[in-house]
Order: structure tokens, then sequence, then C-alpha cells
């Protein structure tokens, strides 16, 4: 019989879903020329076949060496290692299965002891990693097994299953990050909506002509758009939050009474709402001046003889301003006039409030554009302008610029507008515009910054339970980050899907191997001498487990590494351009 030079050996023995090889002794070469095209035999993570009749069962290598030998034979040679007699061992992990030229993921039937094992040729590879429909799938780079083979993902369990891209600083997650949305992006899809929380604006180069950016200070002329969080539209307890200081539980529920109550006024104004619907959570405008205000006069106020008649003012305040109305100082003992004895004690809090609304860095948030209240709790604009403008400007992504928010409320800043999204997509899903007809891609990138382990955070919370819960409602999840230790390990095992680029993290590995399905944490071993652009991508996105060299993406000047041997390379700037930097930091602005 002729040799067949894909035949490298038999089976061993098979335990579950794990195959043990005995290559043949009499194979001439690790490195076979087969058409033209030299292959290695052993790499892990690459393929090989067992022929069953009909069909072809398809494996990934997870092991090569003495060690991929039976455990009982291990022990054998360890005492005579001479019974190895020169053969070699390999042991792979069952993914799929060949019947004509459809490839399934899966295995109906397993091998037995001494079935043929071959090597798989490009033509096997094409089938294997061929067979998406090209309207549902989007083509990220190559496979690394093969660089003539396109590496595609399936777009909609990409989005519906969620996914996570994780890598250590400088492995390419950023470039990684760019190709797969520019690659949605680039479908002819005239709804397609993602959300893309951007804490460094990195991407707004890089999807160039594909995207809409919202930032603070934003520069119109390249066609940026002011970035506005209506604070009005945040839950109670994150809103007080944002101001310093701290607040019993009985000041926190006072004040929580007085929210209620200008959003009642307000809830009037606008009609159609049902009063026992609204609570201090609702996403009702207010004016937070007048609330300022409302408890300033409360806790200054001083009163006459008789202890029940306000001391007449001795000088208006403004709530406009925010200046305080003035009283007679109280006396001394038992002479008028005299304190309030009902006052909560909030003078404190609320000068730290009144300089946080003072603060300029905040006007996205308590002085929105077109979404600031008035006195009386009118808005120019309300959430469904606010919506429309994040997702009816005509492009497929909106990257939300927080890079120029202070990082002391960067989490809950990125928490609320997760909040206010996925509420609205929840409450709007029966609606053209629900996530169940116009599904939504959320990009979180820098995950680890706002979504800690064990922490009870807005931000927490709501991806938590996007997590768990956004499938139903057409809100898809992809997670960025470089510390997936960090991370709620609630939140990485909802991922359906997992892009592991280069990590050397001892901790981190062990999470992606954890997060990854059993028989393939063996490969999590390998992220650690992965290439640049390079990651392993497992999970319902892709039909077999694979080993992808990710396309490089252009304009993406602000994630690149600068090149020092370059860069340094160029004559000396002028010191005084460091006052365009002093300038520039002390207006916030980088024009």
């Amino acid at each position: 019989m002729k040799h067949n030079p894909t035949h490298i050996g038999q089976v061993e023995s098979v335990s579950g879903n794990s195959v043990t090889i005995k290559m043949a002794g009499s194979y001439p070469s690790n490195m076979p020329i087969i058409d033209g095209t030299v292959y290695r035999i052993g790499q892990i993570g690459s393929f090989l076949k067992i022929p069953l009749g009909y069909a072809n069962l398809y494996g990934l290598v997870t092991q090569a060496g003495v060690l991929a030998m039976p455990d009982a034979l291990l022990m054998a040679y360890k005492e005579n290692p001479s019974i190895v007699d020169g053969h070699r061992w390999l042991r792979m992990i069952l993914v799929g299965e060949q019947i004509g030229s459809s490839f399934e993921r899966g295995v109906l039937q397993s091998p037995t002891s001494g079935d043929q094992v071959h090597l798989v040729t490009n033509e096997d590879l094409r089938i294997v990693y061929g067979g998406y429909d090209a309207q549902s799938s989007i083509v990220i780079g190559n496979q690394s097994a093969s660089e003539g083979l396109a590496a595609q993902l399936d777009m909609d369990k990409l989005i519906s299953r969620h996914c996570a891209i994780l890598g250590a600083t400088g492995s390419g997650k950023s470039n990684a990050v760019s190709i797969v949305t520019k690659a949605i992006a680039a479908k002819p899809f005239p709804s397609a909506r993602v959300l893309m929380i951007d804490p460094h604006g990195e991407y707004a180069s890089s999807l160039s002509g594909k995207c809409r950016v919202f930032r603070v200070g934003a520069n119109a002329a390249a066609g940026e758009e002011e970035l506005c969080v209506p604070f009005w539209a945040l839950p109670f307890k994150e809103l007080m939050a944002i101001f310093p200081g701290k607040l019993s539980d009985q000041n926190e529920d006072y004040i929580r009474g007085k929210v209620l109550d200008l959003k009642r006024v307000s809830a009037t104004a606008i009609g159609g709402l049902r009063e026992e619907a609204i609570t201090a959570d609702s996403p009702i405008p207010f004016s937070m001046n007048q609330l300022w205000f409302g408890l300033d006069n409360f806790e200054r106020i001083t009163f006459k003889v008789d202890r029940t008649t306000p001391e007449n003012m001795i000088a208006a305040g403004d709530p406009a301003t925010l200046k305080s109305n003035q009283y007679p100082t109280a006396g001394l003992g038992s002479a008028a006039p005299f304190l309030n004895t009902k006052a909560k004690g909030l003078l404190g809090f609320l000068d730290g409030m009144r300089s946080r609304l003072l603060d300029q860095r905040y006007n996205f948030l308590f002085r929105p554009t077109g979404y600031s209240p008035a006195l009386n709790g009118n808005t120019p604009n309300d959430l469904p302008c606010l919506f429309s403008t994040w997702f009816g400007h005509g492009f497929p992504v909106s990257i939300l610029d927080l890079s120029a928010i202070p990082s002391n409320i960067m989490q809950t800043i990125s928490g609320c507008i997760l909040k206010i999204i996925y509420d609205a997509l929840y409450w709007g899903q029966n609606t053209l515009v629900g996530g169940k007809r116009q599904p939504l891609l959320v990009v979180l990138d820098e995950a680890h910054a706002y979504l800690k382990a064990g922490e009870d955070s807005i931000s927490s919370r709501t991806v938590q339970a996007i997590a768990k819960e956004g499938r139903k409602y057409g809100v898809g999840m992809l997670l960025v980050t470089q510390r997936p230790s960090e991370l709620d390990e609630t939140v990485l095992s909802q991922c359906g899907s997992i892009i592991a680029l280069r990590m050397t993290n001892t901790l981190d590995k062990g999470h992606v191997s954890s997060a990854m399905q059993d028989e393939l944490r063996e490969m999590a071993d390998v992220l650690s001498s992965l290439r640049t652009g390079e990651a392993i991508v497992s999970g319902e996105a892709v039909r077999i487990p694979s080993r992808v060299k990710f396309y490089q993406v252009d304009n993406a000047e602000k994630s690149a590494d600068p090149i020092a041997s370059k860069l340094w390379a160029n004559p000396r700037p002028d010191v005084t351009v460091y006052e365009t930097s002093v300038r520039n930091w002390r207006n916030q602005s980088f024009n």
C-alpha cells in the first residue's frame, strides 16, 4: 500500500474527550512537506484528524512529549525509560466532526485504540474554518495555522452572548477592539448600534468615518459633539455619591423626600405620568440649584422670640447663583433670635455640594447644554432627544469619550450611562428602538477600572445585570481589560466568547483558564508566548477554538506605543512649548 504522508500515528488511549496518540516510530520528520507546504507536527493548538468511515474527527493538540503518555505507561517509563522504544507522544482534545463538506462543533462518536491519526492539511482547514454565513460573520484577521485562511467570527453570537477581549498591556488589545468594532461597522446595516465607553479617548481615530464622538470640550470642527449626562437621570443614591461628604441614613431620606417633591412638580408639567410610579430615582428633570437653596435656607433660618416666626432676612440669596439667604445670627442662651431646632446639620454637606455645583469640570453633568433644568424644573430637551443624539446620527458606532471627566467620578458616570441606556432599552423593549428590535452592543474598554470584584457600585451592578439578563433584551457586551483577575467572576463567566491575547501574569492567566471550556484550559499555558496581535479565540462566536493573528488597524495614533528611538532622534523642542502645556492643563482642554 502506498504510504500516506499525512499519517503520523495511531490512537493509544481515549479518556472522555482526551485522546493520547502514539506517533509512528518510522515517521521521517517533524516537519513533513506535503504538496509543497511545510507542516509542523506537535504544535500546541494545531489540528489533527482521525478518519472514521465517512466522518473525520478533529482535535486540538494540547500536549506533546513524554508527559503526553497514558498515566500508567508514564509511571512505568519513570522506572524503565527504554519501554518507550523511540516512539513520540501527543495528546489532543476532540472539538468537532466533519461529514462530507460540512463541519460541526462537537462529536457524536468516539475513536478507539488503534484508529489512525493524520495531519490536517490546508484543504482540511478550509472546511474547518469555513462555512460562516457571509451576512452574519466578520473577518478579523488570519489563522495562525495557515495565514492564507481568514479568521472569522459569528457576529450574532459575539453580540448576543457577550464577549471578552483580554490581554496584557502591549499585547495588541486596543488594536483587536478596533478591528472587531470596525468589522461590525463595515457591514451594510442601516440600524447597527454600537456604544463604546472610551475612558482614554483612543478609538476615535481608528474608527474615523464609522463613528460619532461625544466628549467634554468637543471639537465641533472635527465633527465631535458635546457629551451631556443629565444629573437628574441618575438614581438618587448615585447622584448623592458625587458630592463630597457622607450623609446619615436619616438625612439621606430627608433629602430624598425633597427630591421627590421637586420631581413630582416637574412630572405634573410633563403630563401623562402616574403619580404613584414617581420616585426619587425616576429620570425626571428638577433643579439642583433649587434643591440646594431650599435645604440651605432651612438650615440657616433663625426665629423670633415666639420661636415660630422666622426672622426677617438681612440679605436675600439667589438659587441661580447658589447664594444663601442671610438671617440675623442666633443669640446666646435664651436671647433671640433662636436657632432652628429642626435643622438637620447639613451645612457642611451643602457647602461641599455648592462647591461641586460651581466646579466647571462638572458642567457636563450639572449644566449639560440643552438638558439643564430651570429653577421650576423645565428643560429645553428631554431624554428622548439625548438618545436620538447618541444613536440617531447615522453612524453605526457612538463613542462616549470620558477622558476629560474627573477620575474620581469616572466609575460612577460610566455606570450611570450604562444604567440610563439599559433602563431605556428595557422599558422600550416592545418598541422599534428597543433592544429586541434594534440590538445594541456595548463596548467597555478598561473594564477593570469600574468593574472590580466584590464592589457594590452602580457600574458593577449594571454590568452584572447586562451580563445576566441583557441577552433577553437585545443588549450585548464586549468587555476589554488587561487585568481579568480584578473583574467580577460572575461577569466573566457570562461571556460566551473569549479573545485572549498575550498574558504573562499567573493570576490573570488562571482567570482566563477558568473562563474557558474545561478541555481547553491547558491552552491557557500558551498565552505568555503569543505574538503581539495574536490571540486564542474560543467560545460561541467561533466554530472551533482558533489561534488568530489580528489585522493591523490604520490611524491608531493614541493606542500605538511611542517609538523612543525614532522620536528622540528629532531636534529638541523649544522649551516655550511648556507654556502651551500648562495653559491646556489650566483650561482643561487640548485646544
